[in-house]
């Protein structure tokens, strides 16, 4: 008999047996499978300053743009997100489009750094390194790509250093944090961070992941588990979502200092728009952006909601500059088909265009 209450037990024999190879097929990929192939482009270490390490990239045309570009990613997590592997990296991408590419890789803080402030960061370290980028290719100029929270850090600096900056360019970088929209947000307005930076000095990776993982859990934790179940014995598919989880949880801890005063100063008071906010003794006027402006973010982000980063450009007094949106999430601005097919090509021709003046 092939059917028993109406359930064809020949087809549910073959339907476990070919799970079941899957599954055997899925273990030996696994066992297999290498997270290897992020931070691949060459580069070479050309400064250091405590955790903080300053890379240049190989050119890969034979007359890159003369004005050199510097990225500054976020604290919280790995700078190699945007080199995430060959095939997929922004970085490789704009080398190819012509750019002169340094990076910031902020390191991992331990105990010692947990009185860094904000000060420490943008007028210490990001100044230091634009000091020797110039110094190294003898401009007075850099062109800067600040990335999410590298993003609000590169504004900062730009209105405070606006001379030594050619075109900034921020990618999903919050500007705005009086936003209804995106618990991140709302979270920050009534975080006990006083209680969190006294108790951990440097707060850990692993605390701030948990709460990022909780903003979108069953996607985070549940939907791509499951969803790999049907890409087990893909090795490529395998490869890429290692890569992709060692990135995630590859979470730097954070200077309790510098997360107090972000908290209390952006998140809670707002301090960046309302032309309050004081780093060191300077304060921080957005009006003195006056270089060219390219600010972009993602349509789906739940990290940094556009409503969080469209208002720089009605702050700043640059006459250039420009909004542009793509239809991804906070992630997919650096991993997607369409950041390798359309976001790195717009931000390479739009800073070669104007580092040519």
């Amino acid at each position: 008999m092939n059917s028993i209450y109406g359930i064809d037990m020949e087809k549910s024999f073959n339907e476990m047996i070919s799970a079941q190879k899957k599954l055997l097929k899925g273990m030996e990929v696994m066992m297999n499978v290498s997270e290897e192939g992020s931070d691949c482009t060459p580069k070479e270490l050309i400064y250091k300053e405590d955790k903080m390490k300053l890379y240049h990239y190989t050119p890969l045309v034979k007359s890159p743009c003369k004005v050199p570009t510097l990225i500054v990613y976020a604290l919280v997590n790995r700078q190699y997100m945007m080199d995430i592997q060959q095939d997929r990296s922004v970085i490789k991408n704009l080398l190819e489009l012509g750019l002169d590419v340094y990076i910031i890789d902020w390191g991992y803080p331990t105990a010692e750094d947990r009185y860094l402030t904000m000060e420490d960061y943008i007028e210490g370290y990001i100044n230091n390194a634009v000091d020797v980028i110039c110094k190294n290719n003898n401009v007075d100029k850099v062109n800067l790509i600040g990335v999410c929270q590298g993003g609000t850090f590169s504004t900062i600096y730009s209105a405070l250093h606006p001379s030594k900056i050619k075109n900034l360019v921020t990618m999903v970088t919050p500007i705005d944090f009086n936003i209804d929209e995106g618990l991140l947000f709302k979270w920050g307005k009534y975080l006990n961070i006083d209680n969190m930076v006294d108790a951990y000095g440097v707060v850990p990776g692993s605390v701030m992941n948990s709460g990022f993982i909780i903003l979108k859990p069953f996607q985070l934790m549940v939907d791509k588990y499951v969803g790999l179940i049907d890409n087990i014995d893909n090795a490529d598919v395998m490869g890429n979502f290692m890569r992709m989880e060692k990135w995630i949880f590859d979470s730097p801890g954070q200077a309790g200092e510098t997360l107090r005063q972000f908290v209390k100063d952006l998140y809670r008071d707002n301090k960046l728009v309302k032309g309050e906010l004081v780093i060191g003794d300077k304060k921080v006027d957005l009006k003195n952006i006056n270089m060219p402006l390219l600010n972009i973010y993602a349509e789906y982000d739940h990290l940094v909601p556009p409503s969080a980063s469209k208002p720089l450009n009605d702050f700043v007094s640059s006459t250039d500059k420009e909004m542009c949106s793509f239809p991804v999430g906070h992630i997919g601005m650096y991993v997607s088909s369409k950041s390798q097919k359309e976001i790195a090509p717009k931000m390479a021709k739009w800073l070669m265009d104007r580092s040519k003046k």
